[in-house]
């Protein structure tokens, strides 16, 4: 019986050391896991001091607010509101002086130059001439140009004439800034 005794103590030993060893490897899980959870917490407390820290800060004198940049976008709107009525109140002076005859208030002061370029935009199709050069500006169209050079200068220049000197230029779409020839049909 002793013998049966002493078994049966040390296969209850065996399951009483397995337990333990269960137990031991789920409390060290347990330490794992709350080392890893220390570690992200650090790793928080550290970004909320960092925003923190930002939020304390005074504002840098470069940046804006929403509503400052709403305020801005709408002054910026109603200035290009008040561009598009001055524009558009310009092309209809320019068309009733157009239409009635007269000459044009548009001052075109012309500069005395003969073509060297060899660009087809601005080169007369008869071989060096005679001319101006001008930059087209906003409302500008190609019979108020001829009319304030003819005026200007005393001769008779026409829209056609100025067209057929710029070979490729489309007299219903001037593009502002773009240097045109202005052919002098009294230099021959």
């Amino acid at each position: 019986m002793f013998a049966f005794t002493a078994s049966l103590a040390v296969a209850q030993d065996a399951a009483t050391q397995q337990q333990i060893d269960q137990i031991n490897g789920k409390i060290q899980d347990i330490q794992d896991a709350q080392a890893a959870q220390g570690k992200h917490l650090a790793a928080l407390e550290k970004s909320i001091s960092d925003l923190q820290d930002k939020l304390n800060q005074p504002a840098a004198n470069n940046s804006a607010s929403v509503d400052d940049l709403k305020k801005l976008a709408a002054q910026v709107q109603e200035i290009d509101r008040k561009r598009q009525e001055d524009n558009q109140k310009i092309l209809d002076t320019l068309e009733k002086l157009g239409k009635a005859g007269g000459a044009t208030t548009v001052n075109h002061k012309p500069v005395v130059s003969t073509t060297t370029s060899t660009d087809s935009s601005t080169t007369p199709l008869t071989g060096p001439q005679k001319g101006y050069y001008y930059e087209v500006k906003s409302g500008d169209t190609l019979l108020a140009i001829a009319k304030a050079y003819s005026a200007e200068l005393k001769i008779k220049l026409t829209a056609e004439q100025i067209q057929a000197a710029n070979p490729g230029l489309n007299p219903k779409n001037l593009t502002v800034g773009k240097k045109i020839f202005i052919p002098d049909p009294s230099a021959k």
